[in-house]
């Protein structure tokens, strides 16, 4: 669950897309503006990688050129995200692995790896437990299955501005969209740890050694996945970015295992 709140922040240019945004119909029969962007390269078998709250498919630069060598990688930019739009009705994470349940029916894929990172990573285990078949592996990098797993001198200024935020959102379409954005860390998700024995494919579980989320609740996750592995990175929750070599090798080394 990433905090990442910056000038022309990338929850603006979501919700500044959805006016050209273009149509299709869902599967519950409404047309509904949830047509996701995607950089994509490479060939091969798929891997789809999920950014974190806040974020946009830039955030894998680094991943993207290099695990397109070996597969076809489709980066995507969540829902209210980058060049995503938002839609109407809840953003909430659930709706998120809808999505993306929408977006690989829509390209005819029916097996897919996995890569998540921070709420990427939720909603991959959101997508996981709903949608076993679709995944052949799963890669969770500082994700978490309930807002208690962050460390508690993250939670609780996530909290208060989440509180703030709500008050001013009716006077404030600025603290409306923030307060939207944080509700996704306060809130959600909710996973009971007994669930994750549903997920039978190969998973990674990736966390900084100095990361946001507490490590017990890391090594937790991994120990309640029946292929659960667990590999600490030197670093803090943005590995993947700050410690691309070791953290790509790391995964490629899983992916190929």
């Amino acid at each position: 669950m990433t905090v990442c709140w910056k000038k022309n922040s990338h929850y603006e240019k979501g919700a500044a897309a959805d006016a050209a945004a273009p149509l299709f119909f869902g599967r519950e029969g409404a047309a509904v503006k949830i047509r996701l962007h995607c950089e994509e390269r490479g060939k091969g078998l798929p891997l789809v990688l999920l950014h974190g709250n806040g974020e946009d498919s830039t955030y894998f630069s680094s991943q993207i050129e290099e695990f397109s060598r070996r597969y076809h990688v489709m980066a995507v930019d969540t829902r209210g995200h980058g060049k995503s739009p938002r839609g109407d009705g809840p953003f909430t994470l659930e709706r998120f692995a809808e999505d993306l349940k929408d977006f690989l029916d829509e390209r005819g894929i029916r097996e897919t790896a996995l890569l998540g990172f921070s709420d990427g990573g939720n909603i991959a285990l959101l997508f996981a437990l709903r949608y076993p078949s679709y995944v052949s592996r799963l890669v969770l990098n500082g994700a978490n299955l309930y807002p208690s797993g962050l460390k508690k001198t993250v939670l609780l200024p996530i909290q208060l501005d989440w509180a703030l935020t709500g008050a001013l959102s009716p006077v404030s379409r600025r603290a409306a969209l923030r307060h939207e954005f944080l509700g996704l860390m306060v809130r959600e998700p909710k996973i009971r740890p007994d669930e994750l024995k549903k997920i039978q494919v190969p998973a990674l579980v990736i966390a900084g050694t100095d990361d946001m989320i507490k490590e017990k609740h890391t090594g937790m996750i991994a120990s309640k996945l029946p292929g659960g592995q667990l590999a600490l990175i030197e670093g803090d929750h943005f590995v993947a970015k700050n410690n691309s070599r070791e953290f790509n090798r790391t995964v490629m080394e899983f992916l190929e295992g």
